[in-house]
């Protein structure tokens, strides 16, 4: 079977778009902003498409918000500093001091042209967003504010603002008459969310003491408290008949409540979530857009949920470090992504949708999937792994026996034949490695355990052949095991520092590493002799895989990068440069041979990597045909003194040297005197050079000045330039200055050197003069 060697590649990232924070959903439900660190970024949901990318002012974003309509975004950040950007073009509209603290909470009007705010220190301002004067300055909150919602339109019969905050207190403001209407005092704990009813005649509140309480607003008084058996994060009212409340908080969960009633109408389905410190994930704010509902969970996912609170998908904004990774399903166009949590993430492959895995009761280290894809291996730090049928995401089996952290898991490499796999190998950090055998009903037994190397396991393999498997550790070997008996039958002794990585040929009787020592190294399987070592990494070689039918391997790095190398030359075919940090993941497809491949690093940024060798190789030969045709053209042009037509081609081709020559030979012709380049057509050529054009020819002069010899024609050319180009069109030239600079000394010491010459030259008449004088007979 043929192969084309892998040299290109096309990159696509997903990068994370949320660290938490606050989020705002425009009312098209689908233009999400989320605070990105410093930063916001402005995503269309539906799509995955980034919008815009708004940079920060170097300090943490408090707030945002984003108008219903979609078209301003505002952002308050510790600086004290309130932004307004244009979206999508994320222009900066103006920029204000907004309070005397930090402002915690906004919200903007359904006419998106009011901003209120909320700040530390108690006081509440609204805004006119469009002209960005202040319209009310709202005092008498006792603490930081927390809550904020308006009801009206300015200009109306009832223009009001709730707000809440730490003192337990609601303060309802009457915008139009600029005083507080009422205080309401019925909770023990930090208010932190706040709806109104349609007609303006109930406000709903819920805060962190467990409660949601139901106000009557026309005579001010609490209706009815609802317990929710759970701390607060956001309320809200949902559209409709009947008075449904739903609330979100520290179980994780979206709940809808029967106001009038205190019942529970539904409650979302789905396993506890936990995060990297095995907390259970809470819902810290719920986006509610007419018919459905977007709940912001701790972990920095999104889950859309329907209004009978049905699942319709789950959108992950950042995966924090991404540990391992690898294709999964019969199409292979998902993702099973390890990062710092107890829950293996199912992406779709160079999308944001996932699902989760949920049972491991500490974050899982490695995954690995059986042929088909359709069985997921998992390890991880609560000493056990486990085995998930990937298209019903349910665990179906659990094997629990190591006194360590399991660092890998490898599932059999021959076909399945729809049947869940037979056996799984385990490598911990209790220095074992255990084969267990799977029933048929999900029961896993330790067939045998083994004492393997001297210090942690890192790395797992299983042989094509499903006869041998092989250990990677940082003792600083690698080890081939025996897979019936359970026996070493090889041990691969060479690098410097702990194996990061082990991957066996699937074609070949060979098998490779990657170390902490920065190389990788290819062994033999018939004397476990090593074959080769590729040295080129500057940091650990943390991943190492197989692709071209085992001709070439892909290796990733502590140093961010990902090298393919061709084991037949031993050279590095191609270096692959889309990641800031450390390249823990790297997974290529099986299924096209390597056509596609995935790479994720400790930022949370997967890499799409598209396979376009051929593509740029028959682009190579069609530029090559294409260099070959017009060089012929320009000797052709040159040949019948097509002046004109020469220096455009010799400028497209950028061949400076035949470009001068040109300019030279055209001086030297000098057919009109009135021309400054010495023929009428080529001022003419220079005269009509657009931007790119001027850019690459003034370079070229920039270069000739420099030599005394060529400097005559690099002063012509840079003449006609400046007679027939205004300064504006010149000032459009990138890094001009930086050019005329370089021009400038060169041309000076020309001048310089003319000048000195001219000067001479008079001796010289003088000598003559003289000369003459001496040959004039004397009379006596």
């Amino acid at each position: 079977m043929e192969t084309t060697e892998k040299t290109a590649f096309e990159a696509v990232s997903v990068e994370p778009f949320y660290t938490g924070g606050k989020t705002s959903l425009a009312d098209d439900g689908c233009t999400l902003a989320t605070s990105f660190g410093e930063d916001v970024v402005v995503t269309n949901i539906n799509s995955g498409e980034e919008i815009c990318r708004i940079e920060g002012d170097s300090e943490i974003l408090t707030t945002l918000e984003i108008s219903p309509d979609g078209q301003y975004l505002v952002t308050c950040s510790r600086s004290l500093t309130m932004r307004t950007y244009r979206i999508p073009s994320g222009e900066l509209v103006r920029s204000a001091r907004a309070h005397d603290a930090p402002v915690i909470v906004m919200a903007i009007d359904s006419s998106s042209s009011l901003v209120a705010t909320g700040g530390a220190e108690g006081t509440v301002k609204v805004w006119d967003l469009e002209r960005g004067f202040v319209t009310h300055n709202l005092k008498g909150h006792g603490g930081v504010v927390s809550a904020l919602k308006f009801y009206g339109e300015q200009g109306g019969s009832v223009w009001r603002l709730a707000s809440g905050a730490d003192d337990c207190k609601i303060r309802v403001w009457d915008l139009v008459s600029r005083k507080s209407l009422k205080v309401l005092d019925s909770h023990n704990s930090v208010i932190r969310g706040l709806s109104w009813s349609a007609d303006g005649n109930i406000l709903v509140s819920g805060g962190r003491d467990k409660i949601v309480n139901v106000w009557d607003t026309k005579k001010f008084k609490l209706i009815r408290t609802i317990p929710v058996g759970e701390s607060i994060e956001t309320a809200g009212i949902l559209e409709g008949e009947g008075l449904r409340i739903y609330t979100g908080g520290e179980m994780g969960v979206v709940k809808i409540w029967n106001g009038q009633t205190s019942s529970l109408i539904a409650a979302q389905v789905q396993p506890a979530v936990h995060n990297k410190e095995n907390e259970r994930v809470g819902v810290v704010d719920i986006l509610y857009k007419t018919d459905k509902l977007v709940s912001v969970l701790s972990d920095q996912t999104f889950v859309e949920l329907d209004e009978d609170l049905k699942e319709v998908r789950r959108i992950v904004g950042f995966h924090d470090q991404i540990i391992d990774m690898t294709y999964v399903g019969e199409d292979e166009t998902k993702l099973a992504v390890v990062t710092n949590a107890p829950d293996i993430r199912i992406q779709t492959v160079g999308g944001i949708e996932t699902d989760v895995l949920t049972g491991h009761k500490d974050n899982v280290i490695s995954v690995d999937r059986s042929f088909d894809g359709t069985w997921l291996a998992s390890s991880g730090k609560d000493h056990e792994a486990r085995i998930w049928h990937v298209p019903t995401l349910t665990c179906f089996a659990v094997c629990t026996g190591h006194a360590g952290s399991v660092g890998g898991v490898a599932l059999p490499r021959l076909p399945l034949e729809g049947r869940p796999p037979q056996f799984l190998i385990t490598g911990s950090q209790d220095l074992t490695i255990k084969k267990w055998n799977i029933a048929k009903d999900g029961t896993a037994k330790a067939e045998y355990t083994r004492k393997a190397h001297e210090k942690d396991i890192n790395a797992l393999d299983v042989s094509p052949n499903d006869r041998l498997f092989a250990t990677a550790s940082q003792d600083r070997t690698a080890k081939v095991w025996d897979m019936n008996s359970g026996e070493a039958v090889g041990v691969l002794r060479g690098h410097k520092r702990g194996v990061w990585s082990i991957k066996f040929n699937p074609y070949e009787k060979q098998i490779v590493t990657g170390s902490g020592d920065k190389t990788v190294k290819v062994w033999s399987l018939n004397d476990f002799s090593c074959l080769r070592t590729f040295e080129g990494h500057t940091n650990s070689v943390l991943r190492t895989v197989w692709t071209s039918l085992g001709s070439q391997i892909v290796s990733s790095g502590g140093d961010g990068l990902i090298k393919v190398w061709t084991y037949a030359s031993g050279e590095c075919a191609v270096t692959l440069d889309n990641h800031e940090d450390k390249v823990w993941s790297l997974a290529v497809r099986g299924s096209d041979d390597g056509a596609q491949m995935v790479s994720g690093d400790g930022e949370g940024t997967i890499t799409v990597w598209k396979d376009i060798s051929d593509e740029e190789k028959a682009a190579k030969k069609a530029a090559a045909e294409l260099q070959v045709e017009q060089e012929q053209q320009l000797a052709n042009f040159v040949r019948s003194k097509d002046w004109e037509n020469a220096i455009l081609l010799a400028l497209t081709l950028n061949q400076p040297y035949k470009l001068f020559c040109l300019f030279r030979d055209v001086l030297a012709d000098r057919q009109d005197e009135d021309s400054i380049m010495g023929l009428a057509k080529v001022d003419a050529v220079i005269a009509g050079l657009n931007v790119e054009q001027l850019e690459l020819l003034i370079k070229r002069v920039r270069d000739w000045n420099t030599n005394a010899r060529s400097s005559v024609v690099a002063q012509r050319v840079m003449n006609c330039i400046l007679v027939n180009h205004s300064v504006d069109k010149l000032s459009q030239v990138p890094k001009i200055s930086t050019m005329t600079d370089a021009l400038i000394p060169y041309s000076e010491r020309h001048f310089n050197r003319v000048d000195e010459m001219f000067d001479e030259s008079y001796l010289l008449d003088y000598a003559l003069n003289e000369m003459d004088f001496l040959d004039t007979p004397q009379v006596v």
